[in-house]
């Protein structure tokens, strides 16, 4: 049953990490949900728990083929996409484009330290009082998972804690920093990383005449030898007698 649910994770999984790498369609908010995801009980994980274990070098092969086949990622700088082109002007727009490589470093995701990291490169321009600022550099940045028990959903939150600028006189650096670390933490946070209820379990045991039921209750998560293990604690439960729905004909 573990394995089971487990691949169902992964799905939701790859969509919410690639999600918040590649920052493309992420709502925004500002305050998050739930609450910070705790490591494992030292007594260990109770039963019924599905185990998820997802490899930095696997996010690395995946983000390396979205940047080959595909344009880069791209969003306005400083604000939404009305105040972007409002700040257009004689070819200057005021944007970010993260790169896969770039200043010395090269965009993916780092397991270290028990911490999941993300270090991203990119270019930009920013239309400025004083003219069109053109810049390049790189941002070290940590990610952090929340549970919210009232939606049973894994939340996932960027943190961008330094912004190194190269391509940009010393001087208008201290303006332009601040814009883009603000724009990378608020432009994709919160991101829904797991659906409680999409991956629950409501399977009809014909031999049984009953259904078996479970729900997420809990989540756990750790950072060692270089992957992502997620815990789904469950909550198991059987209806007896229950009413199976009949399958729906399908018309090729």
């Amino acid at each position: 049953m573990g394995r089971l649910i487990g691949g169902l994770v992964i799905g939701f999984l790859i969509g919410g990490v690639l999600t918040y790498i590649l920052f493309v369609g992420a709502p925004r908010a500002s305050n998050l949900p739930g609450q910070l995801i705790k490591a494992p009980d030292a007594s260990g994980l109770p039963p019924g728990t599905a185990e998820i274990v997802l490899r930095q070098e696997f996010f690395n092969q995946v983000l390396g083929t979205l940047f080959r086949d595909m344009n880069p990622p791209s969003f306005p700088l400083g604000g939404g996409d009305q105040q972007a082109a409002a700040l257009t002007d004689g070819g200057c727009a005021s944007k970010i484009t993260v790169l896969p490589e770039g200043s010395g470093v090269q965009t993916g995701v780092r397991f270290e330290n028990n911490k999941l990291g993300a270090p991203l490169a990119f270019t930009g321009s920013y239309q400025s009082p004083v003219g069109c600022l053109q810049f390049s550099g790189w941002a070290k940045s940590t990610f952090e998972l929340r549970y919210d028990a009232a939606t049973q959903s894994v939340f996932g939150r960027v943190n961008v804690e330094t912004v190194n600028l190269d391509g940009i006189n010393p001087v208008f650096s201290a303006l332009v920093t601040p814009i883009v670390q603000s724009t990378l933490n608020t432009r994709v946070n919160p991101i829904r990383i797991l659906d409680g209820r999409q991956i629950a379990v409501n399977l009809p045991i014909a031999a049984t005449g009953g259904i078996l039921q479970a729900k997420v209750m809990d989540v756990r998560s750790e950072v060692k030898d270089n992957a992502l293990n997620l815990y789904a604690i469950y909550e198991f439960g059987g209806v007896k007698n229950a009413e199976q729905a009949p399958a729906a004909n399908v018309t090729p």
